[in-house]
């Protein structure tokens, strides 16, 4: 996510992040109020009133419009389904931290179930279990086609337990077998 983006989401969240400020949203949806209602419904001082409002009309949930000498606010819906519709799909939120060095995660896994080039165990966990086996399957080379016996014996290298190891990675799509021969999918990431 772009950083100006991020920062807008972030505002808002924080606006949201308040007691008082949600109470402030719930009674505006409701109705339009002025400080001194809102002061009377919260059990709270004009100010600190007038400063939560302020804070809700810094991301735009909060209008407000001149009546006499008072000032009404009301709810900006509208903003709230633009958030809702543009920001707070499962796509934006993923893409909150696309910036973010997933690798560092899976270096730390290697190096916390290997000891030099062996492993000391399989992690039980799918997910550890996965970044293991990618790393196995980087053992090998694209586009070489392998025998059983030539896989079974790299597999040793990294782990007695090489059956098992060369079944995982057949079964995360890492490694396939077409005429009794196995070789690695191009990808490399498989199907989790």
């Amino acid at each position: 996510m772009k950083t100006e983006q991020f920062q807008i989401v972030l505002r808002f969240f924080k606006a949201l992040a308040d007691e008082s400020r949600l109470k402030i949203l719930s009674f505006l949806a409701n109705q339009e109020c002025s400080v001194e209602e809102l002061a009377v419904l919260l059990q709270l001082k004009e100010p600190t009133v007038s400063h939560h409002l302020a804070k809700l009309r810094e991301v735009n949930l909060v209008t407000m419009r001149p009546e006499g000498n008072t000032h009404l606010y009301q709810l900006e819906s509208g903003t709230l389904e633009s958030v809702s519709k543009e920001i707070l799909t499962p796509g934006k939120i993923a893409s909150w931290v696309e910036d973010i060095d997933t690798e560092a995660w899976e270096i730390k896994i290697i190096q916390t179930y290997t000891e030099g080039e062996r492993l000391k165990e399989i992690p039980s966990s799918r997910k550890k279990r996965l970044v293991i086996l990618r790393w196995l399957a980087n053992k090998f080379e694209v586009g070489v086609q392998y025998s059983e016996s030539a896989i079974d014996e790299i597999l040793k290298r990294y782990h007695p337990d090489f059956a098992n190891l060369r079944r995982e990675l057949i079964s995360y799509n890492l490694l396939q077998k077409k005429d009794g021969l196995y070789y690695v999918v191009d990808s490399r990431k498989g199907n989790n």
